[in-house]
């Protein structure tokens, strides 16, 4: 109990104990925190640890291969022997090589053509998006294509352009007309071989707007149906934005397959007739590793003339996803 001249004296009583409790002022500040530089930086760090192996094995298996491949357009080299570099001379030939012109001609063809693969696919999705009784067997019919060897492809149509005996030649003679031997014809053999390559196509590009189809955002349809929307209009400005992502990377795979196409070519054709139907895949191949060349030199050129086309593409999608990204931001 405190006595009454404490009270009376104004004071109050301080429990004795720590001479700093009285002074705060002179309370000893704690020494800040040493972190070590691992932990300051391991944010930074760790999204290329991860990275790190990816970028190993990109870096040995295509960089390297690529600067490899453009450093020997620039030697005449018959793959055994001593290189002897030669400059530009592999790339003057291809200047005045009339083959090299007619291989250029066809990619574009099948380019242009493969984009096809596009809007059927759309179409073929539009048609197959319903749930009605059998739906999912008539779409597995339709996704065979996809998951069939193109080399198996490949010999079926061989067999369909048969003009003695093939399923084109019945159908013309159902319309009293002479068959045609597509594959034989230099005017029709590309286009041939188009029609073809487009078979596995179309069902790839059908899987990926059916996956669209059903990621569609319902609040948004039914929004649209209250406006009035149906039909072409509903399509046009409710269902194609939607389907945005799945037409962007339908258009880059079937580009990316048309510059590439070399297995169709070799199965059905081999370039021929009389070289009409090669592509710059198949060409380079010619030049550099079958009997009519081995000229790993000249076939390297070709290469580099069809990688830096794919480049100007590739560089193309690359800024597309970079302004998608920052739009979204």
């Amino acid at each position: 109990m405190p006595g009454p001249g404490a009270a009376r004296n104004g004071h109050a009583l301080r429990p004795s104990g720590n001479p700093s409790d009285e002074h705060p002022a002179m309370s000893p500040t704690p020494a800040p925190r040493q972190f070590s530089w691992w932990t300051r930086h391991q944010r930074d760090i760790a999204p290329w640890l991860f990275l790190a192996p990816a970028a190993l094995m990109f870096t040995i298996y295509v960089l390297v291969p690529i600067v490899e491949s453009i450093a020997l357009s620039f030697y005449d080299w018959d793959g055994l022997g001593e290189a002897r570099w030669i400059g530009l001379g592999n790339y003057q030939e291809l200047a005045t090589d009339p083959d090299f012109f007619v291989a250029l001609k066809n990619n574009l063809i099948w380019l242009v053509g493969f984009l096809l693969a596009v809007p059927i696919g759309l179409g073929l999705a539009l048609f197959l998006n319903q749930t009605v009784f059998g739906i999912r067997a008539i779409k597995s019919m339709f996704f065979f294509p996809f998951v069939i060897s193109q080399g198996v492809i490949g010999l079926i149509f061989t067999w369909f352009y048969n003009p003695a005996n093939g399923l084109v030649g019945e159908i013309f003679g159902l319309f009293g007309m002479d068959p045609i031997a597509v594959l034989a014809d230099e005017d029709w053999v590309t286009y041939g071989i188009v029609v073809a390559g487009l078979y596995p196509q179309i069902a790839y590009c059908m899987i990926l707007y059916l996956t669209g189809l059903n990621n569609l955002r319902p609040d948004l349809i039914e929004a649209a149906r209250l406006e009035g929307a149906k039909g072409w209009s509903m399509l046009r400005h409710v269902v194609l934005p939607q389907l945005r992502p799945a037409t962007f990377i339908a258009v880059v795979v079937t580009i990316i397959g048309s510059l590439r196409s070399f297995d169709m070519i070799s199965i059905m054709t081999s370039g021929g007739p009389y070289g009409s139907s090669r592509v710059l895949a198949y060409y380079m191949y010619e030049k550099a590793l079958s009997e009519y060349g081995y000229r790993m030199g000249y076939g390297t050129a070709i290469a580099t003339v069809l990688f830096a086309i794919m480049l100007v593409y590739i560089l193309f999608v690359l800024w597309r996803i970079h302004q998608q990204e920052k739009e979204t931001a």
